[in-house]
């Protein structure tokens, strides 16, 4: 299990955008995610909501390196 974050299966990687048919590497639109969210398709909705949550994490947010967010600043 990942110390942090979440994790998804490599099988599971880009199937919304395969789903879509969208090129692999290329965002989702608002329109596309609101098409999949609307699907008959559970898995679907289910891949579309968490795309569009996606969007909100770390917007423009420089990230701390590893070893600081897990044991905090080294003191010299």
């Amino acid at each position: 299990m990942a110390l942090h974050g979440i994790h998804i299966k490599k099988s599971h990687e880009g199937l919304l955008h395969k789903n879509l048919g969208v090129a692999k590497g290329k965002k989702l639109t608002a329109a596309e995610i609101a098409k999949a969210k609307r699907s008959s398709n559970p898995a679907e909705r289910k891949r579309a909501t968490f795309a569009q949550n996606a969007r909100k994490w770390n917007k423009g947010k420089k990230r701390k390196p590893m070893a600081e967010r897990l044991y905090g600043k080294k003191e010299a």
